[in-house]
């Protein structure tokens, strides 16, 4: 590698660590800001945004700009397009949180619940650990902890899968909360498309490390498994 190539490979590192940093700030600030009914917190994660898309198109000029000038192979080549992919997924995190702190600033009026309708907290949990490890898991390139942020998707997936449930049935109970308990459902789902995002981060940290693309894998193999019978 030569040093120019070296020198813009910790660019981007540096550069994609600041805006994950920025975007897995804001998710805990969207979550504590509902949690709170927190309104001038929620504006600050609102705000915020605005950085994270600046950040997000300058990270991807500086990625175009590197494959231009450097023309990487093998590693260095999958790390910046590892990046690129990357770099859309915490935008699309900070447009997450953002939609929580919108749903904040529209609790902020409403009556506290006495229960939450679903293990909010729990999968509050859940989805700012996937974002923390998945960006812990690309500085080192540790492909042990990629892998524990996809099996932790699971028991988001179950949380919000049993969400709609409890959600309609405290609409039943309390039908004069209907429009509090939608602003819940909204967020749930909201988390659960974090989490995506953050698989989709150690799917990435994957594919630099052992160079294998792991979308639609179950897809594949069938084919493969066809083509062979």
């Amino acid at each position: 590698m030569s040093v120019f190539l070296e020198r813009q490979i910790d660019r981007l590192k540096n550069q994609v660590l600041q805006l994950g940093t920025l975007c897995e700030e804001n998710v805990r600030d969207a979550v504590t800001a509902v949690l709170r009914r927190d309104v001038e917190l929620a504006r600050k994660v609102i705000e915020n945004d605005k950085q994270i898309d600046l950040d997000e198109v300058e990270l991807e000029e500086e990625c175009l700009h590197t494959l231009a000038l450097n023309q990487p192979v093998a590693f260095d080549l999958r790390y910046v397009v590892a990046v690129l992919k990357i770099n859309n997924d915490l935008e699309r995190i900070g447009d997450h949180a953002k939609n929580i702190a919108e749903q904040a600033i529209a609790l902020a009026d409403e009556p506290e619940l006495d229960q939450l309708p679903y293990d909010l907290r729990t999968m509050v949990k859940h989805v700012t650990e996937m974002v923390h490890n998945a960006l812990d898991a690309l500085v080192s390139l540790d492909t042990d902890q990629a892998r524990g942020v996809r099996k932790q998707d699971n028991e988001v997936d179950r949380i919000n899968a049993e969400m709609y449930d409890a959600v309609i049935a405290a609409m039943r109970r309390d039908p004069h909360r209907m429009e509090q308990l939608v602003h819940f459902m909204g967020i749930s789902k909201q988390l659960e498309r974090i989490a995506d995002h953050a698989c989709n981060i150690a799917k990435d940290v994957l594919y630099m490390a052992e160079g294998e693309i792991l979308r639609h894998m179950r897809l594949r193999k069938g084919q493969a498994a066809e083509k062979n019978a």
